[in-house]
């Protein structure tokens, strides 16, 4: 058993506990509600006042217990003696900083301390029948170092775990390692480090000064983004390696603990990848709050909806263009003209038939489409244009020659034709509720979106983009992460019909007294509970802060999107422009200036790789020379002396490229211990996973394609056919450039006859340029 599966068992110990003691409490919450509703037998006007206060406390407490029974344990710290040895309410020592003598010095200069105390951060407090603390309530003060602690000023913490569970399984655990330097002890043995603080911790322990000035230089360029003032944009850039999204997600937990109020509102992360949202998910938990912290991929941003297919490079090119906001601007009024739509309005009125033929509806439809209000809620617009037209074909307007008496006639004329059958049924056929889905479907007749793209697309991006659309079905299968921004777009143009509200129903007792029924707290609980029960969710889409992940790959119509979201927001932007995969830098770069509007940013800058020891560094280093030429790759800061591996797969090998993944999977699969990742082309993507199945790896082994390695990090990973990869789009290095960047231990690269291996079995493209120093070939 390895340490990852040792202390998630640990984890998973402590979680069966605490979940046993929770069915406990339930219990007594739910005696105390029972003995509560026995005092209505009493019948004093005392008695009912004394029920009501018990029912609303029992059944508060009830409520929270059975609301957070489910994924409530998200963390841990492992704490240093505090300065004092007081205990506060729940359980745990009050002191922030460490005791005097909490850290000891050994006679060869090694740092030594115990771990003092454990604290593990949930939902809410539970203390185990001793009231020892079981899990510290995330809002309560002994739980603020697990948000506020970073490795230039850990205080007492010397590890903060974060665990990532279903229901009451513990699925992970990752750890970060605040003093990276300490030789920390647990129960007489080293204490035990998993994820990037076992990383940490082996930089920390290195001999030699340099490397503690390098441990020293990331703590505090971490720290420094962690810490920013929270107002308006805080954009951080780094290459690969570089910890930018561990930074990002750490700061939104620091600044969602230190003005709770200010966040309320709630904290979107937008990454782009679904596998990214899981690794995500593992490294910010949730925070304890329905509701406050919200991680979605790109492709399922708008709810209702999710992205399960992928665009050709070419498609996704015009998809993500801003020109489409000018197609789509016009396809959510052209949609309305639909086939079948009816020609000719007759009604009846004033004893005879009253007629708007095929010119007079379209001089109605154009008059109401004059201004720029959404599709929808022109619907009013259009039934009143209407009544106007077929009023003055009908004459009526010369028999009335007092003005008072023609505004009442026209009223009256109004209720009449508004209710007819006729009328009614026309409007709605002519005049149909669009959804978005529906205006993304009719963009899949060429001839009409021929039309509507008119002078924006050219005719080979109008034929490849209404091929693409047409796989998407009526329920919303076959959307691509790019489709999902522009149904966000349509939704915006079109705007949803305005509903009427309900009548209220009036009790008679009400209309007789004039006085609604006094009622106690137990009757307005389940009142409230029948009103929710009978209200829809409704979407989010304004966040009090925004953390946009590897930003640079969004198109700009994804900055549109994710724009709408962050209106009056502060925001954190993470990216690295030489792992962009979108062609059109500039283009994306206007979007997000109107996206992040005007608001004063602050930059910063990480500059050292701790993810890729210094061998698979350089051989990323000789790509992005060529994917951009004069960029600085982040320095790599560990060695272990295990050169890439270049593997070729002959011409006659028999099996072919299958075997040959499969043969050098399987290798990596027993050089490492944890997770290796084999990246090919998307166009590969599938047919890679049915090579590798049936391997018995399980979670082990990942295949991706190579838009959807961005941001993960593997022991070992596999690059197949980097040639491959590189032609896929414009953008093709720089995706090499990520793809090559995963592994922390071991790389191979499996070239094929396309790649052009020299002697040594290198590929061409990753050949160090020329111009590359000597010092990074």
């Amino acid at each position: 058993m390895d340490v990852r599966e040792r202390e998630i068992g640990d984890e998973q110990r402590h979680l069966d506990t605490v979940y046993r003691r929770l069915a406990e409490k339930i219990t007594e919450a739910e005696h105390l509600m029972a003995d509560a509703a026995r005092l209505v037998q009493v019948g004093t006007p005392g008695a009912l006042a004394e029920r009501d206060a018990q029912v609303f406390r029992a059944g508060r407490h009830l409520a929270r217990l059975n609301n957070e029974f489910e994924d409530f344990l998200f963390g841990r710290i492992d704490l240093l003696a505090g300065k004092d040895g007081e205990r506060g309410p729940d359980g745990a020592q009050t002191s922030v900083e460490p005791a005097d003598d909490a850290v000891r010095t050994l006679p060869d200069g090694q740092a030594v301390a115990e771990i003092a105390e454990t604290l593990h951060i949930g939902r809410l407090g539970i203390l185990d029948a001793d009231y020892a603390p079981l899990v510290i309530d995330w809002r309560a003060p002994a739980a603020a170092p697990f948000y506020r602690a970073t490795p230039v000023r850990p205080g007492r913490v010397v590890r903060r775990r974060v665990i990532r569970s279903r229901g009451r399984r513990v699925l992970g655990v990752e750890d970060d390692l605040l003093r990276p330097r300490l030789r920390a002890l647990l129960d007489g043995a080293e204490l035990p480090v998993v994820g990037d603080g076992a990383l940490m911790a082996a930089l920390g322990r290195a001999r030699g000064s340099r490397m503690h000035d390098i441990v020293a230089s990331i703590q505090a360029e971490q720290d420094e983004v962690i810490r920013a003032p929270a107002g308006s944009v805080t954009e951080v850039t780094g290459g690969p390696g570089t910890g930018k999204t561990a930074v990002a997600l750490h700061r939104a937990a620091y600044l969602l603990y230190q003005d709770r109020r200010r966040y309320a509102g709630g904290i979107l992360v937008v990454s782009p990848t679904p596998l990214l949202v899981a690794y995500t998910e593992g490294v910010l938990p949730a925070l304890g709050e329905e509701g406050q912290v919200a991680i979605r991929a790109l492709g399922s941003l708008v709810d209702a909806y999710e992205a399960d297919a992928y665009d050709s490079p070419a498609v996704a090119r015009t998809k993500g263009s801003a020109a489409m906001a000018r197609v789509l601007a016009r396809a959510a009024r052209g949609a309305l003209e639909r086939a079948g739509a009816p020609e000719r309005l007759r009604v009846v009125a004033f004893g005879r038939r009253v007629e708007l033929d095929r010119d007079d509806l379209a001089r109605v439809r154009q008059q109401v489409l004059g201004g720029t209000a959404p599709v929808n809620l022109l619907r009013p617009r259009a039934r009143r244009l209407l009544i106007d037209a077929l009023w003055r074909a009908c004459g009526a307007a010369r028999r009335y020659p007092d003005g008072e008496l023609a505004a009442e006639a026209r009223d009256a004329f109004a209720e009449d034709i508004g209710t007819e059958d006729a009328f009614t049924g026309f409007l709605d056929a002519w005049w149909p509720e669009l959804t978005p889905l529906d205006v993304l479907r009719a963009m899949a007749d060429e001839q009409r979106l021929a039309r509507w793209a008119r002078r924006i697309l050219r005719p080979r991006e109008i034929r490849a983009l209404a091929r693409s659309l047409r796989r998407v079905t009526p329920e919303g299968a076959g959307l691509s992460a790019h489709d999902i921004a522009l149904l966000d777009e349509l939704r915006t143009l079109l705007g949803a019909p305005a509903r009427p509200a309900a009548p209220r129903e009036a009790d008679p007792l009400d209309q007789l007294t004039g006085l609604d029924e006094l009622t106690t707290y137990a009757d307005r609980a389940a009142s409230r509970r029948e009103r929710d029960a009978d209200r829809e969710p409704g979407e989010r889409t304004d966040y009090a802060h925004v953390i946009v992940d590897e930003a640079q790959d969004l198109t700009p119509m994804q900055w549109r999107m994710v724009g709408r979201r962050g209106r009056h927001a502060t925001w954190t932007v993470v990216g690295d422009p030489a792992q962009s995969s979108w062609p059109a830098p500039e283009e994306a770069a206007a979007e997000r200036t109107a996206a992040l509007g005007r608001r004063p940013a602050r930059r910063f800058e990480l500059t050292v790789n701790y993810r890729n020891p210094a061998e698979i560094a350089r051989v990323a280093a000789g790509v992005l020379a060529r994917a951009m030429p004069g960029g600085t790759p982040p320095t790599a800061v560990r060695s272990t002396g295990v050169a890439p591996r270049f593997a070729v797969l002959p011409a006659d090998a028999d099996g072919g490229l299958p075997a040959a993944v499969r043969a050098e999977a399987d290798r990596l699969l027993g050089e490492v211990d944890g997770t290796v990742g084999v990246v090919v082309a998307m166009r590969r993507r599938d047919e890679a996973r049915a090579w590798t199945a049936g391997t018995g790896a399980g979670e082990r082994l990942v295949v991706l394609g190579s838009l959807e390695a961005k941001g993960l990090e593997y022991d070992a990973t596999l690059v197949v056919a980097p040639a491959e990869i590189a032609a896929e789009s414009p953008a093709g290095l720089r995706v090499l450039y990520v793809a090559l960047t995963r592994a922390t231990q071991r790389l191979t690269v499996l070239a094929t006859p396309g790649d052009e291996p020299d002697a040594d079995g290198v590929p061409a493209l990753l050949t160090a340029p020329p111009d590359v120093p000597a010092a990074d070939r």
